[in-house]
């Protein structure tokens, strides 16, 4: 939106040129999301408590969580309403890549919100249906995935990079709305799993969208993508738009989701910025450096897939409890401790994702 002002206005300044600039624009996008989370966050904490939406805790989860019981939830409202809003103030509105993104983003988050109400209103901690939640993402993922081999096929669509490899690559074909599928759902469920602890989730998720803001940029530049051996993706690099609101709107409500928390993001923030995350990676073609740089969220996912699988086989349990964090935390790591060694092992991943740039 703004742009289009700023291109009116440059004819009487020049200055105005510089918010075509794509890096002036996603620091721009970071600083909105940023303030706007610190601005409204006092505000939505105190309409969530007021209206009593406060958290459901497990009553078989770890006993220090009792405490939490109450805390004000749903707080990913915040992020979806600042992401959405510095997305569309400096984005570029003709991008189709940034509507498929945010139209991921507020129908995941849509589905998260039914799930957080759910809980909430039958003071419960299961909230909706798994196959219902399951249906429901997967008409999104499968639905961006079609959408973007059929309308807006470029041929990188047609194939999945190796990373640290240099022209390596393999076949898809229509096999891109299979992987798109796994991909932005997986991502979103991964994302959801990590939320157990404050403020878990929500850096490794800062790290992550940092990584693709830059991953996106360098493929939506015809040079630096040939430079680097990346994809050419035209279009992609304004996806760093909304990497640097997630950021921002990121920080933001870490601010208030640190230990301990003010209010916790639920289901409507964590499903939202996981299927975000997964559909960026999709279209920058980057989906197995997002697995590695994800790391975290992969080892919260793969330690509940097994820990169900040996329960049912065998009756016997391989952690204390799953997700992972919840076996440290039993083991009689403090919830600090446990927060900050999963954010450095999200940072060291995302690290070794950003060097496969040029680790070829």
């Amino acid at each position: 939106m703004l742009i289009w002002l700023a291109e009116q206005l440059s004819s009487y300044w020049s200055a105005f040129h510089v918010v075509q600039y794509l890096t002036f624009r996603t620091i721009l996008s970071a600083l909105t999301a940023l303030a706007l989370s610190l601005w409204l966050g006092p505000l939505v904490i105190d309409q969530l408590s007021a209206r009593q939406l406060g958290q459901q805790v497990r009553d078989d989860g770890p006993q220090s969580h009792l405490s939490k019981a109450g805390t004000p939830t749903m707080g990913g409202v915040l992020i979806l309403l600042a992401v959405t809003f510095a997305t569309l103030l400096w984005a570029r509105w003709s991008n189709a890549y940034v509507w498929v993104v945010l139209a991921v983003t507020l129908l995941f988050g849509m589905v998260g919100w039914l799930d957080d109400w759910l809980k909430i209103s039958r003071r419960n901690a299961r909230g909706l249906p798994a196959r219902w939640k399951y249906l429901l993402q997967s008409i999104g993922g499968a639905g961006a995935a079609w959408w973007l081999y059929h309308y807006a096929h470029v041929p990188a669509f047609d194939q999945l990079l190796i990373p640290f490899l240099k022209d390596v690559y393999l076949p898809l074909g229509v096999g891109f709305v299979v992987l798109g599928y796994f991909v932005i759902v997986g991502s979103s469920n991964a994302v959801n799993l990590t939320d157990g602890l404050d403020g878990l989730a929500i850096m490794p998720t800062v790290m992550v969208a940092a990584a693709l803001g830059i991953f996106a940029y360098l493929t939506g530049h015809a040079v630096f993508s040939q430079y680097l051996f990346i994809p050419y993706v035209p279009g992609a690099g304004e996806l760093a738009v909304i990497g640097g609101a997630m950021v921002g709107a990121g920080l933001g409500f870490l601010w208030f989701n640190a230990y301990p928390a003010q209010v916790f993001m639920g289901d409507v923030g964590a499903l939202a910025l996981g299927a975000a995350l997964g559909t960026m990676a999709l279209i920058v073609r980057q989906e197995l450096v997002f697995m590695l740089m994800s790391g975290v969220f992969v080892m919260e996912t793969v330690s509940v897939i097994l820990q169900v699988a040996s329960f049912k086989l065998t009756g016997r349990r391989i952690f204390r409890m799953a997700p992972i964090h919840h076996h440290f935390e039993l083991k009689g790591w403090p919830e600090p401790r446990v927060i900050v060694r999963f954010w450095i092992i999200a940072f060291v991943l995302v690290l070794i994702g950003l060097a496969s740039l040029k680790l070829r």
